[in-house]
């Protein structure tokens, strides 16, 4: 007997991801509650983070990119006087100071690490280095060099000091950006070194935490008498994630022509002024993504949701 593939469910969801779980497990935990047939989630949080981690169930797959692509926020706790191996609470300390900086010595670094900078990932990170992942180089205790990217680090300031050894910071951020380099980095020039301590991500582009379930929530919603049905309601439109996207609507005739991969003309009043990436729906229903040229629109992602 071939594996039962699951049932077609279609949408995104913003779950909040609990503490100590990898978000690979995450999503397979989801996948399973809704007995999805297809699921992929649109950038990894660490096992220690907590916070949105967006999943895409079925034809929502395809728009997982646009969301890898936008802007994210993250709070994060910063400890000072430990510099960790891993950057952050889980790893063995490396380099350590008695000294504590001053909310003015703060305030005065962090305009460096505002705007476009070059940026160290972690050796502790899934980034490639001669076709291995950076963790397990780390963990083989072997010795490389990650070189900086660049990244963009829209806002980053401090939002509380709990204690003289803890800094709580809030960072709006672009992708491929490491909040752990952001401890690490802040921590070296200051000269107390430090460590994530704690990291919450509030924001993937049009997703929030105030809209985040629990894993908890979805468990008891999917064991409810009601099972699947109940959880159906928590998720978004597959075109959540193209939000800042201009959508246009047209007819049943030329919905049908787009999904068999066909461009159609945009013509009299509908017709956008808008040149570049659109898309377009047909009773309310995501059709296709595509360039809009000439009055013409051309498909360049066909969704297969039922109209």
């Amino acid at each position: 007997m071939g594996r039962r593939k699951g049932t077609p469910t279609h949408g995104w969801l913003v779950l909040d991801k609990p503490q100590c779980m990898t978000s690979t497990h995450a999503l397979n935990k989801v996948k399973r509650l809704f007995d999805a047939d297809k699921a992929g989630h649109a950038g990894t949080l660490d096992p220690l983070a907590t916070g949105v981690l967006p999943i895409a169930f079925g034809e929502a797959t395809k728009t997982i990119p646009h969301v890898m692509d936008s802007a994210k926020e993250y709070r994060f706790l910063v400890r000072w006087g430990i510099e960790t191996d891993t950057d952050d609470a889980e790893g063995d300390p490396v380099r350590e100071s008695a000294e504590r900086p001053a909310r003015e010595a703060i305030e005065a670094l962090l305009p460096k690490f505002r705007g476009s900078i070059m940026q160290a990932p972690p050796r502790f990170s899934a980034i490639k280095i001669a076709g291995e992942r950076a963790y397990d180089l780390a963990r083989d205790g072997e010795q490389f060099d990650i070189a900086p990217r660049p990244v963009e680090i829209t806002r980053l300031e401090i939002a509380a000091m709990p204690t003289p050894d803890t800094c709580l910071f809030e960072a709006e951020c672009g992708k491929g950006t490491y909040v752990r380099s952001l401890a690490r980095d802040v921590g070296r020039l200051l000269g107390c070194f430090g460590h994530v301590a704690d990291l919450r991500r509030t924001r993937v582009g049009p997703l929030t935490d105030a809209e985040a379930i629990s894993l908890e929530t979805l468990t008891e919603l999917g064991n409810s008498a009601a099972g699947r049905e109940a959880l159906l309601p928590v998720l978004k439109p597959v075109e959540t994630a193209l939000d800042g996207i201009p959508a246009l609507a047209v007819t049943g005739a030329d919905a049908a022509e787009l999904k068999r991969g066909r461009s159609i003309i945009i013509r009299g009043r509908d017709a956008p002024i808008h040149q570049g990436l659109i898309y377009a729906t047909s009773r309310g229903m995501l059709v296709a993504l595509g360039e809009v040229e000439r009055g013409e629109l051309r498909p360049t992602r066909v969704f297969n949701l039922p109209l």
